[in-house]
């Protein structure tokens, strides 16, 4: 039996979304390398893996592009409605912000010289960082696989951890500005420190902001605005 236009119209708008969710993929798993790496070159003082970081960015906003260009013209052509429609227009927000969370991990490589660059005394919070720059890492890596399976319940366990990753945040701020009033000639480390930290927070928010939309697009339905933690409010 051949098939007919309306199939051949569906089959098309399945493969158009799937090379979305292919590129979206791509994008958020080059992403979480950079942040991988950026935390190995932080704690091995490797300032050649940083640079490589820095460079890599680059391929990031690439594909960026490639999803904007892919969405608009399933729009165009598709006309999509409804579910379909809303995870056309989640893959374009979810774009733009693995492109910040890349932005975020380039910002720490850039770091990486000036930490080690301001003395030969080594903050033992150095080596604390790395597991945190891990929880955002997964998170991050939860909710891209939710926007691939369009699994809501996932895209929320995603947005439970972040209260995890705030108190870590928290805990790594008081010991480092503690560390800096006892030994005030390691301020401009810490400085760099504390940046890094404020960073995978902030990586960390990203990830939750692409859950939340993931889980829009797979219900229909906004989840519950989270109770702001003292790092939303500052």
């Amino acid at each position: 039996m051949m098939a007919t236009g309306h199939e051949h119209t569906v089959k098309a708008f399945d493969q158009d979304i799937g090379q979305l969710r292919a590129l979206v993929s791509q994008m958020g798993g080059l992403a979480e390398e950079a942040l991988g790496d950026a935390m190995t070159a932080l704690s091995r003082n490797d300032v050649a893996l940083a640079r490589e970081v820095r460079r890599k960015d680059k391929a990031i906003d690439a594909i960026e592009s490639e999803i904007e260009r892919a969405a608009v013209r399933v729009i165009a052509l598709r006309a999509p409605m409804a579910d379909d429609l809303r995870e056309v227009i989640a893959a374009l927000k979810i774009a733009a912000v693995i492109e910040r969370i890349g932005d975020y991990a380039k910002n720490i490589a850039k770091r990486v010289p000036m930490i080690h660059a301001e003395g030969e005394e080594r903050i033992e919070v150095i080596s604390i960082l790395p597991a945190m720059g891990q929880i955002a890492s997964d998170m991050v890596h939860d909710a891209l696989d939710a926007f691939s399976a369009r699994d809501a319940e996932k895209a929320r366990r995603v947005c439970d951890s972040d209260n995890a990753l705030d108190d870590f945040y928290d805990s790594i701020f008081r010991t480092l500005v503690t560390f800096m009033v006892e030994n005030p000639r390691t301020i401009s480390q810490v400085a760099h420190l504390l940046f890094v930290a404020k960073n995978i927070e902030r990586i960390g928010d990203h990830a939750t902001n692409v859950a939340e939309m993931v889980y829009f697009a797979a219900t229909g339905q906004y989840l519950a605005d989270r109770e702001a933690t003292d790092t939303e409010r500052t």
